[in-house]
């Protein structure tokens, strides 16, 4: 056998099939379209499941695939063992009615025996106990021994998933220890159970239709659905154990060791983190580059979790810093031949998962810090279960992910009461939901309506009304004949210029109306096809079967339309200002607004927001042409129309053409940039980690908010009795500098007053063997004040903790500090003020040496106090 790369035996393997007629398709998105029932693609055939099921029409009859695939169920055992992963690559080919079992069998075998030239009697075969076809096939036309294809049941070799399409298998299996020896079906099976035989291709042959209730009808059109994991085959070809040992992953975790100064099989312990780090990234890494975005749910958790997992790994192997970004770039280089999108993409995938793995820095201490708390308490009180309630405060309060607090227990031997956790963390989606619900209000949507009508026309790209039929009127859900004045309804007409809410832009509002009846339509939304006017009946009625007059309000579309259009030239600017990374992360244009969610990692300078102002107001003073055209999806791709991550798009796309902006869209536009009139930014800031949020306004917009700039500014100038509105800011310095230096002196005179108090607080310290107990309230003290009290007290040669309470209004902040000889005797600010502050139904806590608290309640400040010198007693040795 010779040595073959993973990367040269995925374009083997494309390559073969095309020879034999079959379609190369790129790997799709880990990310389904048009499939809610994967959170990822986790095989070969996923994506092709509507061709299977004949929902959609195959590019051929042939295809044949390398499709990336994320599965997550055993996550925990990723690391513990060398088998286990997330990521990988499955190889497949498929035959939609075409070909059958001889061909795909006898290509099978051609591929690995000719063109990988691996030894035949290393190789055996599996079939399903009754399938006869397939053993012919394998005995009498490849020549397979008999003895050397084993017979399974339907749990090994029969592939079938609920009702639909489905079949018995044959698998190629290769033998690791020795060719040509013999076995029977026992001794097979129990060299597969040490590895010592694999299975490494496994051909499906789809020639029933289940009816779930184990009735098989055979199909007319038999379908061929194969799948061979990439790495599994490299594993073979290369002669290593695992998928960790072969080529372009050996070398993501050679990058992991050099950061971690550790080397792979030297420590049990450390392998395990080798493994998680190295199997994360490229799982990651993939992720991101399909255009998901960390985030608490769905795929988005999955993503943050694998992400999280990695970074606290790497802090086991003692990486201090932020590394798995600059893994990443291992991981783009060893697949980018495969995939260039990766290294198209490289600068924004390394951004995203190095922004997370920060903000995870931030997360892992505080929360590691309170779980070691727990365990810590556990330990002393001799139990082994953490409380639901503990790691629900964990995740919720500082973000720690529950798969990781329960990793890091079950090191310690602890379990967590995951039952109590689940039911916490329910009631507070179902508290965030009826929140929602309160603020939103009931939605149409929520209704089960089912339109049972053709599809609407949508006429509004072109026109503002419309001649129209009411197809069906609905009220509370149900639909009705008869709709009367005063009545809340939801009206589908044949034909309509109203605009449904899609892609970020708001539905259109107007009127319905005949000559004596009229309906104020308030939105407009879509719903399969239908588009769903929310209206009011405002006079006389509406019936089903009413020819009526759909007309849009104008004025409020072309203010949509100025702000949409302002959107495409606002991306576009960015990316000329920002750079390349730059992606659309939401959007809402309506009449007011155009609000722009996208990638970008820190926030914007003064400068960089001018900079895009002008951009866009540079196109507007042009008088830029807008174009809108349908054409062909590979059309719009070669002039570079830029696509949303994770959209699905059909053959066919609008693309809308402003200056350079080129952007796939089916929203309304205006026809020329001039009509924007002016655009202004008005903020930008955060939403989430890595997105930024710009807003800004067109047209009379712009006019609105200058009024406003305006009118505060003569309301600031009388405020300050100023005639002349130009003396504003030099005349706000002033008043800003003489209340600064008020405020320099009053601090300086609380000061004064807290260091006297604190000469009398030390004539009334109590003593506990040799250490200095010493308490004092210092109501007005600031925070700052109060670390500058115990600074003077860690100065002093003795040993000596000190609990300062400050109240100022209604807060109030507890700090206490311990010089370096009470530190010696046990003693622990963090740990003393903690104590004392839950006293008051408050939080906080530090360093032995110094630490701070909160008071939650303030009337709880002095009996709090009072148990200062018991509290702080219990640490003095």
């Amino acid at each position: 056998m010779k040595w073959n790369g993973l990367n040269e035996l995925r374009e083997k393997y494309l390559s073969f099939f095309e020879s034999k007629n079959h379609t190369r398709m790129a790997s799709a998105s880990l990310v389904p379209q048009g499939d809610k029932s994967l959170l990822l693609i986790n095989s070969g055939m996923a994506p092709l499941k509507k061709y299977f099921l004949g929902q959609a029409v195959p590019p051929n009859k042939r295809v044949t695939t390398c499709q990336k695939c994320i599965r997550t169920p055993d996550i925990e055992s990723v690391g513990k063992t060398a088998r286990h992963g997330t990521y990988f690559e499955m190889l497949g080919n498929f035959s939609f009615g075409d070909y059958f079992k001889n061909e795909a069998v006898e290509w099978a075998w051609e591929f690995l025996t000719k063109i990988l030239e691996i030894p035949a009697d290393k190789l055996w075969i599996t079939i399903f106990e009754s399938d006869d076809e397939a053993e012919q096939i394998w005995e009498n036309k490849i020549g397979i021994p008999h003895e050397r294809i084993i017979r399974l049941g339907k749990k090994d070799n029969f592939w079938e998933h609920g009702s639909g399409p489905c079949g018995p298998c044959s698998e190629i299996h290769f033998d690791r220890v020795a060719g040509g020896r013999k076995l029977d079906r026992a001794e097979f099976e129990a060299e597969g159970d040490k590895d010592n035989i694999i299975e490494i291709w496994n051909l499906v042959f789809s020639q029933f239709d289940s009816d779930g209730n184990g009735n098989y009808a055979e199909m007319k059109n038999k379908n061929i659905d194969t799948g061979m994991g990439l790495e599994r085959l490299a594993c073979v070809m290369q002669g290593v154990d695992n998928i960790f040992e072969v080529d372009t992953v050996q070398n993501i975790m050679k990058h992991v060791s050099e950061f971690a100064g550790v080397t792979y099989k030297e420590n049990p312990k450390t392998d395990v983190s080798l493994r998680v780090i190295t199997d994360h990234i490229r799982s990651t890494t993939f992720m991101v580059g399909d255009g998901i975005m960390p985030s608490n749910e769905g795929r988005g958790y999955v993503l943050r979790r694998l992400l999280r997992r990695a970074a606290r790994h790497g802090r086991l192997l003692g990486i201090k810093k932020p590394f798995l970004c600059e893994v990443a770039d291992t991981v783009i280089n060893e697949n980018a031949g495969a995939y260039p999108e990766l290294a198209e993409k490289r600068d924004y995938i390394k951004k995203i998962i190095g922004v997370e793995e920060e903000a995870f820095a931030k997360t892992v201490d505080k929360g590691s810090e309170l779980l070691a708390q727990f365990t810590e308490k556990l330990s002393q009180e001799n139990k082994t279960v953490l409380s639901g309630d503990d790691a629900f405060r964990l995740s919720d309060t500082y973000g720690f992910p529950i798969d990781l607090t329960i990793e890091i227990c079950e090191e310690k031997g602890i379990t967590v009461d995951t039952e109590r956790f689940t039911e916490l963390a329910k009631e507070q989606r179902a508290k965030a939901k009826a929140d929602h619900l309160a603020k939103a209000g009931s939605s149409w949507a929520d209704n089960s309506i089912k339109v049972e009508a053709p599809a609407t026309v949508f006429t509004g790209y072109t026109d503002t009304e419309a001649d129209s039929e009411v197809l069906a009127v609905y009220k509370n859900g149900q639909e009705i004949e008869t709709a009367v004045e005063g009545d809340n309804v939801v009206i589908v007409l044949d034909r309509t210029p109203f605009y449904a809410e899609s892609g970020g832009q708001v539905g259109d509002t107007g009127i319905i109306s005949t000559d004596a009846d009229v309906v104020t339509v308030l939105d407009t939304v879509k719903s399969e096809g239908h588009f769903m006017h929310i209206a009011e009946v405002t006079s006389g009625s509406i019936s089903k079967g009413y020819k009526v007059k759909a007309q849009i309000d104008v004025n409020r579309r072309r203010a949509i339309m100025r702000n949409h259009t302002s959107a495409h030239l606002l991306q576009y600017a960015l990316r000329q200002v920002l750079g390349d990374h730059v992606h659309q992360a939401g959007q809402l244009v309506n009449d007011k607004a155009c609000r722009f969610d996208f990638n970008h990692f820190s926030g914007l300078t003064e400068d960089e927001i001018t900079q895009v102002e002008n951009y866009v107001n540079n196109e507007i003073m042009k008088a830029v042409s807008v174009t809108m055209e349908e054409m062909p999806i590979e059309e719009a791709k070669k002039l570079g129309a830029m696509a949303l991550f994770g959209e699905k798009y059909g053959d066919t796309v609008r693309v809308v053409t402003a200056g350079d902006s080129i952007e796939f869209c089916g929203g309304t536009h205006i026809g020329n940039t001039s009509e924007i009139g002016l655009f202004r930014i008005v903020s930008e800031s955060s939403v989430a980690a890595g997105i930024r949020r710009i807003e800004a306004v067109t047209g009379m917009g712009v006019i609105e908010l200058l009024n406003s700039y305006r009118n505060t500014i003569l309301k600031s100038a009388k405020a300050l009795k100023l005639a002349n509105v130009t003396e504003l800011p030099e005349k706000c310095a002033s008043v800003f500098a003489e209340s600064k230096e008020k405020d320099r002196k009053l601090e300086s005179l609380s000061q004064q007053i807290a260091n006297a108090k604190i000469s009398s607080v030390f004539d009334n310290a109590q003593e506990i063997n040799g250490v200095k107990l010493v308490s004092a309230r210092m109501d007005g003290s600031a925070p700052d004040a109060l670390r500058k009290l115990g600074d003077s007290v860690k100065d002093k040669n003795e040993a000596i903790i000190a609990l300062f309470a400050g109240i100022t209004g209604e807060k109030g902040t507890l700090y206490c500090v311990c010089t370096k000889e009470a530190v010696a005797k046990g003693a622990n600010a963090g740990k003393i003020v903690r104590e004392i502050s839950v006293l008051t139904g408050g939080k906080g806590g530090g360093k032995p040496d110094s630490a701070m608290a909160g008071i939650g309640d303030i009337t709880k400040t002095d009996s709090a106090m009072n148990e200062f010198v018991s509290v702080a007693g219990g640490f003095i040795k």
